[in-house]
């Protein structure tokens, strides 16, 4: 039999299938992952928060010193501001509240992944430049979906699922006024980037640059290029002192390194 006639056969089959095999190939993704969280937690939010009291914007990227930083959701309320980061893992998750990076196990596999709570840091001290605000008024809150459960003790603001709506309503003490309200709303649609692709693959790009240290920086108080130098310090006979990395960044001088 020949190959055309037998997908002929079954190309009602393959019809579905190859498509179906691609989208779940697709969903597997840490993009996908991602986006499908932040849709759940859209969901939630739209569900169980009244939008003339709680105005949220979503996908928020704002400029930084060292380029941008993208936040998943916003929440603007007259109680206070709250800045929600999304992780749609799987597993078992492991981490406290000073601890540089958390632990995620399923079955025999540990991954290592930055502790949220200091991921979000970045993104309160945007908003508070960006909104001119208080930072007792910004509170972080982190959220897990999908089938993930903690086996350590976590932060009240550290949640699972839905319950980050608890957390928010915990907070009833007004500190900003309808019309307070409204201008900060109005202030973050007028700072965040435009929510497009392209704002995005910048986005991306800026992440990049960021964690390769061989790649040009601009110091963030008078934008002139910074110099990477290596310095030797301590006994290298001795495996306490070793040879340590600095990387210590300096202002250039010259002209001719700065970025314009």
């Amino acid at each position: 039999m020949d190959v055309t006639t037998l997908l002929s056969q079954h190309w009602g089959t393959l019809s579905w299938f190859i498509p179906l095999v691609i989208c779940i190939s697709i969903l597997k993704t840490p993009a996908a992952k991602g986006y499908l969280g932040e849709l759940l937690v859209r969901f939630f939010i739209w569900l169980q928060l009244d939008d003339k009291t709680y105005h949220r914007v979503h996908n928020v990227t704002l400029d930084t010193p060292d380029g941008t930083t993208q936040i998943d959701h916003v929440i603007v309320s007259m109680y206070g501001i709250f800045v929600l980061e999304t992780k749609n893992m799987r597993g078992w998750i492991f981490g406290s509240e000073r601890q540089p990076q958390w632990t995620q196990k399923r079955f025999k596999r540990t991954f290592k992944f930055q502790n949220p709570l200091r991921q979000n840091y970045k993104h309160l001290k945007a908003l508070e430049a960006t909104l001119e605000v208080a930072p007792e008024h910004l509170h972080s809150i982190i959220t897990f979906v999908g089938d993930s459960t903690f086996k350590t003790e976590m932060p009240p603001n550290v949640t699972h699922g839905s319950r980050f709506i608890r957390y928010i309503k915990s907070f009833t003490q007004p500190v900003f006024t309808a019309s307070e309200v409204d201008t900060l709303v109005q202030t973050l649609l007028d700072g965040r980037r435009a929510p497009s692709l392209a704002t995005h693959r910048e986005h991306v790009e800026n992440l990049k640059r960021r964690s390769d240290p061989t790649a040009d920086r601009q110091c963030p108080k008078c934008g002139s290029a910074l110099l990477v130098r290596t310095i030797k310090t301590g006994d290298t006979t001795s495996e306490s002192a070793g040879l340590h990395r600095r990387l210590m960044f300096t202002r250039a001088t010259a002209a001719s390194n700065a970025i314009p």
